[in-house]
């Protein structure tokens, strides 16, 4: 995905040139199949819950051995229940790689960093890949690398709300302080959204319903993939100064009126 095939996004030792990363919240094969084909995906969210519901099987039919699934403890609502669910996944052939959600506010449905924090812990220390969606708080953020996380995934605005980058300030503190990949999730709505991810120095973005949700699913899984290659493009090349007060012309103002 990356213009610069050097240019690799690692997690836990694995390398990816993808820097998009399929969720797990609107499902359907047709999302799937467009984010594979024409996102490039890597990675795709699975909530395990849906292997109780009889949907794993159909769904991994679809995903092939070249991407890696990352399962994630969507319904637990503290540490022990997200460790238990990690557990399961691995059991039933999932990997290592395991997104640690742990809510149990329904109505905003905000991650509980506390619990996060000590249900990471246990798991790095288990050998999982540990991928923790936190609230953007630089203290939190340092005791989850501490605890041995392979990245933190801070939220642009509540799940599903599609309203963008509402906490930027707070994601670029993570991004200058912490010396971890920081992948925005959730809340990324529109393409031009996560560009500016990308382009604030955030090592990848997880969409989804803004994909699920479109007119068109295959053009703007495609969308997304053009934005955050053309974010990182921007972040690498360095971006241009800002001026806070004035101007600065940008094309001579005087000299050719003087002959």
């Amino acid at each position: 995905m990356s213009t610069n095939n050097e240019d690799k996004l690692i997690l836990g030792g694995h390398e990816f040139t993808s820097r998009f990363i399929l969720g797990s919240g609107k499902f359907s094969l047709e999302l799937v199949q467009a984010c594979i084909e024409k996102a490039e995906a890597q990675i795709i969210t699975l909530a395990l819950r849906r292997a109780n519901e009889g949907g794993l099987a159909n769904i991994l039919d679809y995903i092939p051995d070249n991407v890696t699934l990352l399962p994630n403890t969507s319904g637990a609502r503290n540490a022990e229940e997200a460790v238990r669910i990690a557990r399961l996944s691995r059991e039933v052939g999932c990997g290592d790689f395991v997104k640690i959600e742990v809510v149990h506010d329904s109505k905003y449905l905000l991650p509980d960093n506390y619990e996060t924090i000590k249900a990471t812990e246990i798991l790095a220390k288990e050998g999982f890949v540990v991928m923790p969606y936190m609230y953007p708080d630089l203290n939190a953020a340092r005791a989850l690398a501490d605890a041995g996380a392979a990245c933190i995934m801070p939220l642009g605005s509540p799940i599903g709300s599609n309203k963008g980058l509402s906490t930027k300030d707070f994601i670029q503190i993570l991004i200058d302080e912490i010396d971890l990949p920081i992948i925005v999730d959730a809340g990324i709505g529109r393409p031009s959204q996560a560009c500016e991810a990308m382009e604030m120095g955030a090592s990848a973005v997880m969409a989804n319903t803004a994909i699920a949700t479109a007119g068109n699913v295959p053009a703007m899984a495609e969308a997304f993939k053009k934005a955050i290659e053309a974010g990182r493009s921007a972040y690498l090349s360095g971006l241009g100064r800002t001026i806070e007060r004035g101007a600065s012309a940008s094309s001579p103002l005087t000299g050719f009126l003087e002959n």
